[in-house]
């Protein structure tokens, strides 16, 4: 007897497209902003990272990013360095380090996700951003302006504005970044017990940060105005123009503002040390505390620093030693 056979089964038949789209460069940019939602960065350096790399794809609008080579590379090195006749725009050393920063991540993912062979950046780095970072330290470029306790002053009392006022001593008094201090709202605030808690963020660990008397009376009388101006139903501390909550551009814009008008800020420089701004004024607040003679551990926890060594983490520290020893060492201003 003869065995049936089964009929056998046609394997369904794939049409691939005979050409496969290449994304341009801002659906590269789109892509990669969609990556890096998924990473550990934070939002603000996402939004420096986006900034950056839509600069970078803009000077080269006329060639795919996919196609970006060495020599391109070292072009835009020159470029932000001001050295060639497109655009003079002479960026400073700690912002050209960020821009390449930023695309050395984009290149990463690139190279992860198979859009290109190999990245380009490490092997640039190596050559040519090493030896601009050492060249950039030499000269003492890297040197944050510090300011003496008799120039802050300067500076706090040459401001009328109570809401600038304020920001600006809050900013020394504490060390506070600007992200922290425009997310501040009125009850984080214990006047009794003259401090302040922050929201968390992903760069600090102690949340509670104290202020001394100046700062009280200055924050006291910015409340008293504050009563008067616009506000749209906010509770931040700190109101912009149009009532709603003060940002962090408008932050660094009052600071650099008033630091040019008393001779602090020099806003046609790019050397650090002829630059003030809202970083000045942690960098200000951590050197004082350390002259004064406060504790190194008690500073990392004021600045809310990660522990660096296993010992950090059994060692606790009293709120109240805390606070004695930031009253003794904070510099005082003269305001009353």
């Amino acid at each position: 007897m003869a065995m049936e056979t089964k009929p056998v089964k046609q394997k369904k038949t794939i049409v691939l497209p005979t050409e496969c789209h290449t994304p341009n460069n801002h659906d590269l940019l789109d892509i990669y902003a969609k990556d890096m939602g998924c990473t550990n960065l934070t939002k603000n350096t996402i939004q420096n990272y986006r900034s950056c790399l839509k600069e970078f794809a803009a000077y080269f609008q006329h060639k795919s990013l996919l196609d970006i080579d060495i020599e391109d590379l070292k072009q835009y090195k020159l470029h932000l360095e001001g050295k060639t006749t497109r655009y003079k725009n002479h960026y400073a050393p700690a912002t050209i380090s960020r821009y390449f920063t930023s695309l050395e991540s984009l290149y990463q993912f690139l190279e992860f996700d198979d859009y290109i062979e190999k990245n380009p950046l490490p092997k640039f780095r190596t050559r040519y951003l090493r030896e601009y970072k050492k060249k950039h330290h030499r000269n003492g470029q890297s040197r944050r302006k510090l300011i003496s306790v008799e120039d802050m002053s300067r500076l706090i009392h040459s401001i009328l504005d109570p809401r600038d006022k304020a920001v600006a001593l809050l900013l020394a008094k504490t060390g506070i970044r600007r992200q922290e201090l425009v997310r501040i709202d009125l009850e984080d605030i214990n006047w009794v017990e003259q401090s302040i808690h922050l929201k968390p963020t992903p760069k600090r660990t102690n949340l509670t940060i104290i202020f001394d008397d100046e700062c009280t009376r200055l924050l006291k009388r910015w409340l008293i105005s504050r009563e008067n101006r616009l506000n749209k139903g906010t509770n931040a501390l700190f109101l912009n123009e149009r009532g709603g909550r003060l940002g962090r551009n408008a932050i660094y814009e009052l600071i650099v503002k008033y630091a040019t008008k008393v001779g602090i800020h020099n806003p046609s420089s790019h050397q650090l040390q002829d630059r003030f701004t809202p970083l000045n004024m942690r960098h200000w607040n951590t050197t004082w505390l350390l002259r004064n003679g406060m504790k190194r551990e008690y500073v990392k926890e004021l600045r809310g620093d990660a522990p660096t060594e296993a010992i950090d983490i059994y060692h606790h520290i009293d709120p109240k030693e805390l606070k004695d020893a930031y009253l003794a060492c904070i510099p005082q201003l003269g305001i009353y």
